[in-house]
């Protein structure tokens, strides 16, 4: 947890919720049974969990695509069931999706950015200064007058990440943004969206099943089956390795090293870096 991070000071307060879908033949399927949880301003979250276990439908109620079926999701106080407020929750919270083509609506870049604010009836000043801005904070001001369709994979999402943060979002909810990327892409796109949050203090609500983006986040929450398993800081939850494997998710490579270690007899203290392996490892090296 980030030392400025006022625990006070709630973004999303999310109440026994539930998500009710009906299948094709007409039967009900719960996607998220009674989830409760709070996502503070300035935190960098990470959401984890297997295939189906309902973390992309919970990232969807944080901006009121999804409503509850049951229980209430709360953006800085304001309920996402109340109409009134949609707009102003649409204005906080912005998404990023997995395939950044889905997102690029113009024919060069600088106008895909500007898009949004346009939308939300942004003076044409003001959106120019918004599209300058958001392009440099992605590291891509020297394309703005490029086609989307000739950059990468990596650039194409550093520029839908760009087109939400010049609307001027206090939190950014990208779900799984780099899963179609290479390590390069994947690389580019962590970079940015850490920095955005230690750099600019936007909220990150990263929904993702690379373990090693997880365990960069300030706090993370595990879903599986459309409950709420486990939340902490990545090492409280990583160091449960058994947990973990028992949902089908795997754990950094560290800690898992760090386990199997430990079972071998091995007095090491709890790792999610290479770093910090390589620190426990020393005394035993040195012994010998």
């Amino acid at each position: 947890m980030k030392e400025n991070i006022n625990q006070s000071d709630v973004l999303f307060d999310i109440s026994h919720l539930f998500h009710t879908f009906e299948t094709e033949t007409g039967e009900s399927f719960s996607a998220l049974k009674d989830i409760s949880l709070k996502i503070h301003k300035g935190e960098f979250v990470a959401i984890i969990g297997t295939n189906g276990s309902g973390k992309s439908t919970l990232a969807r109620h944080l901006n009121a695509l999804m409503l509850p079926t049951k229980g209430t999701v709360s953006v800085e106080g304001m309920l996402t069931s109340d109409m009134e407020y949609l707009w102003d929750i649409r204005q906080r919270v912005g998404m990023v999706f997995q395939n950044p083509d889905n997102q690029l609506v113009a024919a060069v870049v600088e106008e895909d950015v500007a898009f949004g604010p346009e939308n939300l009836g942004v003076p044409t000043e003001k959106i120019i200064t918004r599209v300058d801005y958001a392009l440099e904070r992605v590291g891509m001001i020297d394309y703005r007058k490029q086609a989307p369709s000739m950059l990468s994979g990596g650039q194409k999402q550093r520029v839908a990440i760009a087109g939400v943060l010049a609307m001027k979002p206090d939190c950014i909810v990208l779900d799984e943004p780099t899963a179609m990327l290479d390590p390069k892409g994947r690389q580019e796109v962590m970079e940015t969206i850490h920095e955005l949050n230690e750099k600019e203090g936007i909220t990150i609500v990263l929904i993702t099943h690379f373990m090693e983006e997880a365990v960069t986040a300030d706090h993370i929450i595990v879903i599986d089956k459309g409950t709420l398993q486990m939340e902490g800081s990545p090492k409280e939850v990583f160091s449960q390795v058994e947990k973990l494997t028992e949902i089908g998710l795997d754990v950094p490579i560290p800690a898992d090293l760090a386990y199997r270690l430990k079972k071998k007899g091995l007095s090491l203290s709890e790792c999610i870096s290479n770093e910090e392996l390589g620190k426990s490892l020393c005394p035993f090296v040195l012994k010998k």
